[in-house]
């Protein structure tokens, strides 16, 4: 079967930031690479939150987030890698001679040498709000993603939710509409020590601890008011809103991944400070990750890809470097300087 294939040297499964950095650090390293996405985009959960202003990645001034994702992708074809997209791999099955042939759940076979799992938190799919009849306001004014901030200018936005996400789409909308009020059902909250503080000190409208109980429309297609409940006393409060937005998290599915033998807690596998799985040939960098150092911010991702990739590259060859020349010495590089109009002369 594999002598019908076309054998690379890295396998990336997923196209988040781990897995486009990865890309791209592959072919510093000048490996046949194939990145792998289920979706028919790049960008993993970064997709959720495109209007959302990215502040944390070095030497990037502040950048909205629909913005890095096409930056990652430009840097991520920088060497023509080979991106499939729509298929989400099932199955891996390591050959005699160490390979593994991966299926798709569309039965498309992939042959490479190494794996790099770079899948985040798996199929993500937002949390709903647990109303009966809150679906049939999806359509209308009940979102759980923001796409754009304009279409919520001048109107009244409720915001469910208590984590990062709905910290700081209260915060993005504190300046565009004419009122947001955040309800969560915690006295804390669990975003961002600083984002907390700013949505504190600002014309955000904090209710806490209350949960959104019940949707009231005047037509049956929009809401028009939301009762919020006190979780301890049951005390409720009306409140007319033009918009509601719904951050209750992300449920994650990782599917057949599970029964590939990886050694996984319920969020993530762990790994070693190599960013080793505990099977051969097999890597994984970024959110699905966990280890003792381990940072969870995009900056972080981008050293996950480095050292899951300088992982693999030493286990196919032991004697390779250790990681790859920087850009400015790394062969790579030099005829791309050229194109850029950039020469070693200083």
């Amino acid at each position: 079967m594999s002598d019908q294939l076309e054998l690379y040297d890295v396998t990336i499964i997923g196209g988040g930031p781990a897995g486009m950095y990865t890309a791209f650090y592959s072919g510093m390293r000048d490996l046949k690479t194939k990145l792998i996405e289920a979706k028919d985009e790049l960008g993993g959960r970064m997709l959720i939150y495109p209007e959302k202003m990215i502040w944390d990645v070095g030497g990037i001034t502040p950048t909205l987030c629909g913005q890095l994702i096409k930056q990652l992708e430009q840097q991520a074809r920088t060497f023509d890698p080979t991106i499939v997209l729509g298929q989400q791999i099932t199955r891996q099955e390591r050959q005699e001679d160490g390979t593994y042939i991966l299926t798709s759940s569309t039965g498309e076979l992939h042959w490479t040498r190494t794996v790099i799992l770079a899948i985040g938190y798996g199929i993500l799919q937002m949390a709903k709000l647990e109303i009966e009849g809150a679906d049939r306001y999806e359509v209308t004014n009940l979102h759980y993603t923001v796409q754009e901030l304009e279409p919520f200018r001048g109107k009244h936005v409720l915001i469910s939710g208590g984590g990062d996400s709905a910290v700081d789409w209260a915060n993005e909308l504190e300046g565009v509409a004419a009122s947001v009020t955040i309800v969560h059902r915690r006295e804390q909250f669990g975003g961002h020590e600083k984002n907390i503080a700013r949505m504190k000190a600002s014309s955000v409208e904090v209710r806490v601890p209350y949960a959104v109980s019940q949707l009231h429309s005047n037509n049956g297609e929009t809401i028009d008011r939301v009762t919020i409940s006190h979780v301890e006393s049951g005390e409720t409060e009306q409140f007319a809103v033009d918009a509601v937005i719904v951050n209750h998290g992300l449920k994650s599915d990782f599917g057949p991944l599970r029964e590939w033998g990886l050694d996984m807690g319920d969020w993530c596998a762990n790994v070693s400070e190599r960013l080793e799985t505990n099977l051969p040939g097999i890597f994984a960098a970024g959110d699905f990750v966990d280890y003792s150092s381990k940072v969870r911010l995009i900056a972080g991702t981008f050293t996950d890809a480095v050292l899951a990739l300088n992982s693999a590259k030493l286990y196919m060859d032991p004697d390779a470097p250790k990681a790859a020349y920087v850009s400015s010495h790394n062969d790579r590089f030099k005829e791309k300087n050229k194109a850029l109009g950039v020469t070693d002369e200083h």
